[in-house]
């Protein structure tokens, strides 16, 4: 399959994962404010463009860092709302932040990969039809989580075992959001 296959038009939505996808992901430890918040290369560029291609464009982020209670739910608003802000001005747009603050051993429904986040994103945006969605991530519950919904799946990472390992989750491999939305265009 390659994406031509997909027919993408601007009816489809785009999920993005936040920490490895959008922003530089913190090595055992956790964005906690905008301080060290700060966005990959690229990746606004790529928001921008692929703004014009989706319907929705959502983020779905687990944030166990609150249910460590190292950061609140309120600085992780504060800090997705400067994200949106960021994205806005550099021309894109991304429509609404989820995110769940539970533990991983809680089992939460909204923790990725389980499906609680997309089904408030559809709750918020009815015109929401998950198998005509994207899910892009880093990690194997960002695929899991969009299989489970009948989403197409990007992997981003340069790591073949890893990638090995999630084969029949995995759609599409990218290095990063910017080489996927250049892609993304190249085809349309």
């Amino acid at each position: 399959m390659n994406l031509k296959d997909l027919k993408i038009d601007n009816t489809w939505s785009l999920f993005l994962d936040r920490d490895g996808v959008i922003n530089h992901r913190m090595v055992d430890d956790y964005v906690r404010n905008w301080e060290q918040f700060k966005f990959k290369p690229g990746v606004l560029e790529a928001i921008e463009e692929m703004s014009g291609m989706f319907s929705r464009i959502v983020v779905v982020s687990n944030q166990q860092g609150v249910g460590k209670g190292l950061m609140s739910e309120q600085e992780v608003e504060n800090l997705h709302s400067r994200m949106i802000t960021e994205v806005t001005a550099a021309g894109g747009r991304i429509d609404a932040a989820f995110f769940c603050p539970a533990l991983e051993s809680e089992k939460s429904f909204n923790r990725k990969p389980n499906i609680g986040m997309a089904l408030q994103s559809r709750k918020r945006f009815p015109e929401i039809r998950f198998r005509q969605s994207v899910m892009v991530g880093d990690s194997l519950s960002d695929m899991i989580f969009g299989k489970r919904l009948g989403m197409k799946t990007v992997f981003l990472s340069a790591d073949l075992p890893h990638i090995r390992k999630g084969y029949k989750t995995i759609n599409f491999v990218f290095p990063d959001l910017r080489s996927f939305a250049q892609e993304l265009l190249s085809e349309i």
